[in-house]
């Protein structure tokens, strides 16, 4: 092994024993690092091919931890330019490196996970907001009730009847700070009842994966296809109750799960006493089809219905909730990431939109908007990439592009990066299988509808240079 300070350090610092594959146990062990402040926001991580030598493993382990912790947001890449650390405990936005100038946005952000900010109804709510504290009395004005404050609750549950097809009234409606934190409430309370292996989409959205180990369980990935994800698969691993999926429109795949599968996902978990976690977390978003009511309609005592207003309106605000049976809402509304939960004037404000349906007329235009982008998006695809194929358009704010021909994902997205353009190779959010990938997942909630063209311009000449040649290498050039 070689000698230096560096590799010396890493042998203190990580400790890879435990269960799992080789790659997960160094996912957690550079996780754990990093959130212990062993690794501190900034540094930079060793070259894959450096690490894996020291480790004496391969060098698909360690760009498989790589690639986790960065879609977690734990980590940073940049082309040309070492992997750095880039949690902090107080926020998730991107460093400048320490030995160079700040790392500037990219020019067009694809990466999914975010509405459009700019159709923010910042006039709205901050009208809302000025109300609700010329009107509030001052009794409310302390720390937020466990489980949110009655009003929001009352009104949510109301608005998930009428908009999700949800059975619910306020005693089952528990406000949290998001779906991450209603999450995290809910798989500690799993894990106090004794139920500790979670069966998770295959590919899924990873962070709440990681939310799930932190609470102590097992995840158990389960494999979608074009109906959604494989219930009959859970059979297989008895030792599984819980389960957690995205069945009106699975990220990153974009498949609705159907309603014999539906079927099966209810019958499956009373048969094993077991709970389903429904994430609803786009679902006001469909384009070709009535949107599909949530599954928790069909079996509100074993399933647990987690949503916000991230997509909605923004993740700013911070309000989520989660529609659960009595049996889980004590221990959601007294196990809290957070002391309070959001503050009370937020939650009245928010209360205040739904009531008055300013909330339904922003999602109505917000509807409009993003199935317009997405029809110009699809345009520009056909234009500049006629050979794609894309899946998973009806619904929400990202898709799935095939680019076929031997492609692989991976050279777009670093192709593509140095040209300014971030977008996101579907691998990063696979569980288990993590064969190379001809497709990338672009989200256009929060591109801005002028640089559609120009974006797909973009896109198309990062494909162009990572397409293999007649003598297989990558480019023509």
């Amino acid at each position: 092994m070689t000698e230096s300070r560096t590799n010396l350090a890493w042998e203190v610092l990580l400790d890879l024993t435990g269960s799992g594959a080789k790659h997960e146990r160094l996912t957690r062990a550079l996780r754990a690092a990093i959130r212990s402040g062993r690794l501190p926001t900034g540094s930079a991580l060793p070259p894959s091919r450096a690490l894996a030598a020291d480790l004496s493993c391969s060098r698909w382990v360690v760009t498989q931890a790589y690639g986790q912790l960065t879609a977690e947001g734990y980590l940073r890449t940049r082309v040309g330019s070492a992997t750095r650390v880039r949690w902090t405990p107080d926020t998730d936005t991107a460093l400048p490196d320490a030995d160079g100038p700040p790392v500037p946005p990219p020019r067009f952000d694809l990466t999914p996970g975010l509405p459009d900010l700019r159709a923010f109804p910042r006039a709205r709510w901050g009208a809302a907001v000025r109300d609700r504290a010329r009107r509030t009395p001052f009794s409310d004005l302390g720390f937020p009730p466990p489980g949110g404050h009655a009003e929001l609750r009352r009104v949510l549950a109301e608005h998930l009847r009428r908009g999700r097809g949800a059975v619910a009234d306020a005693d089952a409606v528990v406000v949290a700070t998001g779906v991450t934190d209603g999450a995290a409430r809910l798989f500690r309370a799993l894990r106090a009842e004794g139920i500790a292996h979670l069966a998770v989409e295959d590919p899924g959205w990873p962070r709440l994966h990681h939310v799930a180990r932190e609470a102590g369980l097992t995840v158990m990935p389960v494999p979608v296809d074009e109906h959604g994800i494989r219930v009959a698969e859970l059979d297989r691993v008895p030792e599984v109750r819980a389960v957690l999926t995205t069945p009106a429109h699975q990220f990153p795949t974009g498949v609705a799960l159907t309603a014999r599968r539906r079927t099966a996902l209810v019958e499956w978990a009373r048969r094993v006493d077991g709970v389903v976690v429904e994430d609803d977390y786009d679902a006001e978003f469909r384009y070709d089809h009535r949107p599909l009511g949530a599954v928790q309609g069909m079996c509100p005592e074993r399933v647990v219905l987690l949503g916000s207003v991230s997509k909605t309106l923004s993740p700013a605000l911070g309000i989520g909730w989660v529609l659960a049976a009595p049996r889980w809402r004590r221990a959601l509304r007294t196990s809290g990431t957070a002391r309070s939960g959001p503050p009370v004037l937020d939650q009245l404000a928010f209360a205040d939109l739904v009531r008055t349906g300013g909330y339904d007329r922003h999602l109505r235009s917000a509807r409009q908007r993003y199935r317009a982008r997405r029809a110009a998006l699809l345009a520009a695809l056909r234009a500049r990439l006629p050979g794609c194929r894309v899946t998973g358009s009806a619904a929400g704010l990202h898709l799935v592009v095939h680019l076929g021909d031997g492609v692989d994902a991976s050279g777009v997205v670093a192709a593509a990066g140095a040209r300014g353009l971030a977008v996101v190779d579907p691998r990063v959010y696979r569980v288990s299988c993590r064969e190379p990938a001809d497709g990338l997942v672009l989200g256009y909630g929060n591109l801005a509808d002028g640089a559609v063209e120009e974006a797909v311009a973009v896109l198309a000449a990062a494909v162009a240079d990572s397409r293999p040649d007649r003598a297989g290498r990558p480019g023509g050039r």
